[in-house]
């Protein structure tokens, strides 16, 4: 009897961890989306680099990642603000992830090489929400602009 009391709440467990790895992704996917449309211009190039920048942080099959984009799209247009999705992310990750899910705002923003005050203007919120100190900011925002 204890033996499947341990089992159940094992894999009780394993689901959970599953569940806040959906999450973080689901948090990063959004936020990326957030940044891609603050423009009102959906680019090719920006759309590319979201796949790309997704891809870079989770281990994701071509079907995962579909659906993915699909639910970031339809949580985004549903959102109220940020902060649902950055606690998940300042929850979860240390100043280096957060710095390197930083440096995928800025490349989705600069892949069709024209930063819109939009775009700036969410990323500098986002970094805020993440406790992203501003010298990081600026640093991130210059090592990804293109030259």
């Amino acid at each position: 009897m204890i033996v499947s009391i341990q089992e159940w709440f094992k894999g009780y467990l394993e689901v959970e961890d599953n569940d806040r790895q959906h999450t973080i992704e689901l948090a990063t996917a959004v936020l990326l989306h957030e940044v891609m449309r603050a423009d009102h211009k959906f680019d090719q190039r920006e759309q590319d680099s979201y796949r790309i920048q997704l891809e870079k942080h989770f281990s994701l099959s071509g079907t995962e990642l579909e659906t993915l984009c699909q639910l970031s799209q339809s949580k985004a247009d549903d959102a109220a603000d940020y902060q649902q999705f950055t606690r998940v992310i300042n929850d979860t990750y240390g100043a280096d992830e957060k710095r390197a899910v930083l440096d995928s705002l800025w490349s989705v923003a600069y892949a069709d090489h024209e930063l819109s005050p939009d775009e700036d203007y969410t990323i500098r919120k986002i970094a805020d929400l993440l406790y992203i100190p501003h010298s990081q900011f600026i640093q991130s925002k210059l090592s990804i602009k293109p030259d």
